[in-house]
């Protein structure tokens, strides 16, 4: 099947802004995509554990508030507010660094969902190297995975590796890695710098080198 790169890059809307957190300076990286599901459904696919590996990672632990969790291979935390169908609040605890993960699922008119992400992090020498691609392309290649999920549900999930290798991958982290930049830009990051922690970030999720500036 023919991946759209544009379309997806253009099915996800993205924030970035600054704020406090626990009297540190903070960046907030904000992401929206509508899915043609009901909220019900998204919120299985999204919270329920055997179906969280099919587009994500497999997650051990209790996913109900004041649980914990583990991602493999990733982040663990604590789940800090939960309203079923509706909102999770998590910390989002990797590599040493605490940052915290805000997720809503709302309706979006018949048959139609729509979840929205915030994850605010410390701004520490990674986002000052990385910028918000760093967390933004991220999620939304995850974001991409639930969407392949929630389209064949019964699907095996896509070789990772084979996607961001292949023309298409590398097509649409590019683009995502250009659009947080501007996103940023937006948010009154300095231009320059921000173009480059894309590129860099580009260089991370693609393992090519950054081309001088």
């Amino acid at each position: 099947m023919e991946f759209d790169v544009e379309g997806n890059l253009a099915a996800v809307e993205r924030s970035v802004s600054a704020r406090e957190r626990d009297g540190r300076p903070a960046r907030v990286v904000g992401l929206a995509r509508r899915y043609a599901t009901t909220p019900a459904e998204l919120w299985d696919a999204a919270t329920t554990a055997d179906r969280i590996p099919r587009w994500f990672s497999p997650v051990d632990g209790e996913l109900a508030l004041g649980g914990r969790y583990q991602l493999q291979g990733n982040a663990g935390g604590l789940v800090t507010a939960c309203e079923p169908r509706s909102h999770l609040a998590l910390t989002w605890e990797f590599g040493g660094d605490l940052s915290w993960l805000e997720a809503w699922v709302r309706h979006d008119g018949p048959d139609r969902a729509r979840l929205t992400l915030t994850h605010t992090s410390l701004v520490t020498e990674h986002w000052e190297q990385y910028g918000a691609g760093a967390t933004g392309v991220g999620w939304e290649l995850i974001l991409l995975g639930l969407e392949m999920h929630l389209a064949d549900p019964e699907a095996p999930k896509p070789d990772e590796v084979a996607f961001v290798t292949s023309a298409d991958g590398r097509a649409f982290i590019v683009g995502s890695s250009a659009a947080w930049a501007e996103a940023a830009i937006a948010a009154g990051e300095e231009p320059g710098a921000a173009r480059a922690a894309a590129a860099r970030t580009t260089a991370f999720y693609t393992g090519e080198a950054v081309e001088p500036g």
